[in-house]
């Protein structure tokens, strides 16, 4: 049985006195049979004759919206629910793009055929409320017992290149296999390049799906990679592939092992804090952390006891295999990573403030660490706080450092020195969150009976630098300078 919401149980039993037959279908059945929660829920109804009909039953109940109208579906709040209520439906596939099919509605449908036009098995179940039982017309209930992910009828899951998106966000959420003849389908569909009919919009929201509603994104980049969607739409992080490390700080292998370590454990650090984060704020973590060693692919070389060799060149040498290897380095590959990481961002989004306030967090990922090592002076860690802003913050930037350190073999998970140490002395500093305020400013320029001039730019400029650099300690020796910079 399906436990339902009595405000949505009031809504059915009037669609059944009236003599239809509603039925719960895709994922809050997929979700109820895997004992997740449900919140919202989608309800096909048999036996009506047209959306006139259903949409004028459903107003007797509250506010429809008709959106959705033109592919069969309306949308109510219902108590705590959204619920989309729809009539059964065919739909064919008339041109590319996501908006290319034309959809067909009939109530005399059976619930097989209606089930055909979905993606996978376990999104084929329905539930018939009148009977208090499910229909499961592919198999979907055996293979969520078997946690394998499998589609239901390869002509029409080709017809929408999102299910290949939708294929790797379900196999890492849920934590299933794709079956063989699924994972060969959606594979072949990357190499004809199908997915490139796809609007960013669409990939984005799948991207969204797997970062922030699976407890290991890992998983689904493997996927990606497996499938040759990395290679094809993601070069910059396909480049880390193989990308070797130093031993000495990355004993589990090359920059892809090690970037999918650090995914999963921000994915970890945020679900702890999961209550304290909005979305947006989780979303720019995990993209910076999948981001932050992009400019190794491009920096790193292996030192030799004969020679140097760029990691790219490395590969082309012939023998190397023979030479004896004494360092393995990435010099600048934080300033490096910039750029291949905005460009890998605005491929995925064109929320320009979501990459402007990540962007920072790659390029100084590695500062909590050196600053530690070397005990960083006061006036270092001021000019880090302006570095950062006015996008991030020391803090934001500890976060995402905490996930790079943690994400790697044989680390102490409980402490992360370097960022307790740099976040107790920023908070000192008061530049935890934001960069120091000026002690003087333009209006006191004025009140001292200066006129305002290009020199005010030159004369604030000086004052700020002194005050960043320590050589000014409080407004009051602030003033004194002030005075003889302009007298």
């Amino acid at each position: 049985m399906m436990e339902i919401p009595a405000p949505l149980m009031v809504v059915l039993e009037s669609l059944m006195d009236a003599g239809h037959r509603p039925v719960i279908v895709g994922g809050s059945v997929r979700d109820t049979l895997m004992g997740r929660t449900v919140k919202d829920y989608d309800i096909e109804v048999y036996g009506m004759g047209g959306m006139k009909a259903l949409q004028s039953l459903l107003k007797r109940h509250g506010r429809v919206d008709a959106v959705g109208k033109q592919f069969g579906v309306l949308k109510m709040q219902v108590g705590e629910n959204e619920v989309d209520f729809s009539l059964p439906r065919t739909e064919e596939k008339t041109e590319a793009g996501h908006r290319g099919f034309a959809v067909t509605t009939n109530g005399g449908l059976s619930y097989a055929e209606a089930a055909r036009r979905r993606d996978f098995t376990i999104n084929a179940i329905g539930y018939d409320v009148a009977e208090g039982m499910f229909f499961d017309p592919f198999g979907g209930q055996r293979d969520l017992e078997q946690g394998v992910l499998r589609h239901i009828d390869e002509t029409t899951f080709v017809e929408d290149p999102l299910r290949v998106y939708r294929a790797v966000q379900f196999a890492a959420r849920f934590g299933m296999e794709l079956a063989e003849e699924t994972f060969a389908l959606c594979q072949k569909m990357v190499e004809e390049g199908r997915l490139e009919e796809l609007p960013r919009e669409r990939v984005w929201a799948e991207w969204r799906k797997l970062l922030l509603q699976t407890l290991r994104p890992s998983v689904g980049f493997e996927l990606m990679r497996k499938l040759g969607i990395t290679e094809r739409y993601f070069p910059e992080l396909h480049a880390l592939i193989g990308v070797p490390q130093n031993p000495e700080y990355h004993p589990e292998g090359d920059a892809w092992t090690h970037t999918m370590m650090a995914v999963d454990t921000m994915s970890e650090e945020l679900g702890v804090r999961s209550e304290e984060l909005e979305d947006r704020e989780k979303l720019r973590f995990l993209l910076a952390i999948l981001c932050h060693d992009f400019g190794k692919a491009t920096t790193t070389t292996i030192e030799y006891k004969e020679k140097t060799i760029p990691y790219t060149q490395n590969l082309l040498t012939p023998h190397s295999s023979l030479l004896t290897v004494l360092r393995i380095r990435s010099i600048g590959h934080e300033a490096a990573g910039v750029e291949p990481a905005r460009m890998f961002l605005k491929r995925l989004t064109g929320d320009k403030k979501l990459i402007d306030s990540i962007l920072p967090l790659v390029e100084h990922h590695l500062a909590p660490a050196q600053y530690y090592r070397n005990r960083a002076r006061d006036k270092t860690i001021r000019k880090l706080s302006l570095k950062l802003a006015p996008h991030a913050s020391i803090r934001d930037l500890i976060v995402v450092a905490r996930a790079d350190y943690f994400g790697r073999d044989g680390v102490n998970r409980e402490r992360f020195k370097a960022g307790e140490w740099l976040a107790e002395r920023a908070d000192a500093l008061g530049v935890l969150d934001t960069p120091p305020e000026p002690w003087v400013q333009g209006r006191d320029l004025i009140a001292l009976g200066m006129e305002s001039s290009p020199e005010f730019g030159r004369i604030l400029s000086a004052l700020y630098d002194a005050q960043i650099r320590g050589e000014v300690r409080d407004r009051e020796e602030a003033f004194r300078l002030t005075e003889r910079l302009i007298f």
